[in-house]
């Protein structure tokens, strides 16, 4: 009786290998392979089983597949692995930053998190859990019951989430 009951509660969550299939079939590479995803997606996760998971890239970089299913709700950001680069090239999302540059936010350090776009914003309290120049990412501590976020150095008390302008 136990090990039926077992049985179906294991049968109750998403099949992550099946994800990762579906991400390889998605990209066209395999694992850990330039285009493919950059790691199994994490065996851990106790998804709700979905009948028809829809996958596309998250932005047109192609630097992620997100993995969406709309009845029961989640989605799953699978990182890609993206090609090198032997030219360095800035953006308004992600300018580059020189290896000295001047720290703007230091360890300990009370932020602001903010992301947004015309008509919304967020804002989000948190504390840095590094130094970060100007364009540098680094981690936040939002809440103590959370993992910390990724976030981007703006300026002293003030970062944004990666992908988002902080303007």
């Amino acid at each position: 009786m136990i090990a039926l009951v077992l049985l179906a509660a294991a049968a109750s969550f998403q099949d992550i290998t099946a994800l990762d299939r579906g991400v390889a079939s998605f990209t066209g590479r395999p694992i850990g392979e330039e285009g493919g995803a950059r790691a199994p997606v994490d065996s851990r996760l106790r998804l709700a089983q979905c009948p028809m998971v829809s996958m596309a890239w998250r932005t047109d970089a192609h630097d992620a597949v997100v993995v969406t299913c709309t009845g029961p709700e989640w989605r799953v950001f699978v990182p890609v692995v993206m090609p090198a680069r032997t030219t360095i090239i800035s953006s308004p999302a992600a300018p580059a930053v020189a290896r000295n540059a001047e720290k703007v936010i230091k360890r300990g350090d009370p932020l602001t998190i903010e992301a947004g776009s015309d008509g919304f914003s967020i804002t989000r309290e948190g504390v840095a859990m590094g130094d970060a120049a100007a364009g540098e990412r680094l981690m936040v501590k939002v809440d103590n019951s959370r993992a910390p976020v990724q976030a981007v150095a703006v300026e002293p008390g003030r970062a944004t989430l990666p992908g988002w302008t902080g303007q």
